[in-house]
């Protein structure tokens, strides 16, 4: 059977494996603080559906209280550990499922089993918070082996931490330029392919949200990280099959392992 990733726009996807589905870092606002959706619409109500959905970190662009209010009653809800106590607003997803993880915990939902794995990310809800949560990375073992990285730079152990992966969804260019430190750009994407070395790949976190009025400075920057890690990613992981989607497209992606 072969595993489908829907890319929804910014860091969220949809995986679907051995009969479960499962959602990445949901965003569905048009607007957050100073970013504007710039590109794609708002998913459609079939991007709420999920049997488990993932939050890497509490950044409030990836850890988003009313997208995750929008789940359906039961969902089962993956979040660092401390989330609860860092972002109030997780104690009133009463109608979730809700478990707090880190590094090294395994979960099992439906035939799927969750690894959690670290990425080097700054994992607080604000910068000069008290609150310290780890950032995560996630592989979903199933049919296939899917790696989402989340929010990440690269790391000596990463390779080793993830372990064997068959496809990789890599941040590759955020919300705007020079991110710096902590983060993936389609060039240190491209690396990370290199360590890995999975079948496929699906670039995101990148061309959907923008401070607002850097799109009439700076376009180019906005535009240009997903062809840029096609370009990149040929150089440095030729076997790699990078498969570029546009928002709300699928792939279907069969895996002989």
């Amino acid at each position: 059977m072969p595993v489908e990733i829907t890319w929804w726009g910014h860091a969220t996807c949809t995986v679907e494996d051995s009969n479960t589905r499962v959602l990445t870092d949901p965003l569905f606002a048009r607007r957050l603080a100073h970013l504007r959706r710039r590109r794609g619409p708002l998913p459609s109500a079939e991007a709420r559906r999920a049997d488990l959905a993932l939050v890497s970190h509490l950044h409030a662009d990836h850890l988003h209280v009313p997208s995750l209010a929008a789940l359906a009653p039961g969902t089962r809800l993956l979040v660092p550990r401390g989330a609860r106590r860092a972002v109030p607003g997780v104690r009133r997803l009463r109608h979730l499922r809700i478990t707090e993880v880190a590094p090294g915990d395994e979960i099992r939902v439906g035939e799927l089993l969750v690894r959690v794995v670290p990425a080097l990310h700054d994992g607080r809800r604000l910068p000069v918070g008290p609150h310290r949560s780890p950032a995560l990375g996630f592989v979903l073992e199933g049919e296939a082996r899917t790696y989402f990285a989340g929010d990440t730079g690269l790391f000596d152990a990463m390779a080793e931490r993830v372990g064997p992966v068959d496809v990789a969804l890599l941040p590759v260019g955020g919300w705007g330029p020079y991110l710096g430190e902590g983060h993936l750009d389609a060039g240190r994407a491209a690396q990370a392919l290199a360590r890995l070395a999975p079948r496929a790949a699906v670039p995101v976190h990148y061309g959907t949200y923008w401070p607002i009025g850097l799109d009439a400075v700076r376009p180019h920057e906005f535009h240009a990280p997903g062809d840029e890690f096609v370009r990149l990613a040929g150089g440095a992981a030729p076997e790699v099959a990078v498969h570029k989607l546009g928002h709300g497209e699928s792939a279907r992606l069969e895996v002989a392992r």
